[in-house]
């Protein structure tokens, strides 16, 4: 069974990409997973990831460069079936989009899978130097090794 997985940050440049690449360098032959990024807004729709999160991703031998942005719509709650979201807002504006409340149900804030319920969020390096951006890959990380351990589980 194919299970598709979405990250979602605010403009689908810094967090979400390093996310989707970071799951897709974790799925090995045995899984059937396909990942995708988006953003709650679409200033960068048609752009390619940040520099820095192109940069922190290639320092731990992910290439996301070929990664182009793109605004979350309402058609992805039916063609995904987990929503990983970044932080509180994307959360909102991503749960006001979902035409039930079943929907809702795909909705997850990406730390709490290693935090659970605690509603931490994955801080938005854009405004600040390369260290955030790989403060953010080390959080995503481990954010995604236990996504893989709950597919493999499921």
């Amino acid at each position: 069974m194919s299970v598709k997985v979405l990250m979602v940050c605010l403009g689908n440049i810094c967090r979400s990409p390093l996310a989707q690449g970071i799951l897709e360098s974790k799925i090995n032959s045995d899984l059937d997973i396909k990942v995708d990024s988006a953003g709650t807004g679409g200033w960068h729709a048609g752009q390619k990831p940040d520099e820095r999160s192109i940069l922190v991703a290639k320092k731990n031998n992910i290439d996301i460069s070929k990664q182009i942005a793109r605004q979350f719509t309402v058609t992805d709650f039916d063609t995904f079936d987990y929503i990983y979201v970044m932080d509180l807002s994307n959360l909102k504006n991503v749960l006001l989009l979902a035409p039930n409340e079943k929907l809702k149900t795909k909705v997850h804030l990406i730390l709490n899978e290693i935090y659970v319920d605690e509603n931490r969020e994955v801080p938005d390096p854009y405004y600040g130097g390369q260290d955030g951006f790989s403060d953010v890959f080390k959080m995503l990380d481990k954010a995604c090794d236990q996504i893989i351990y709950k597919i493999k589980n499921a």
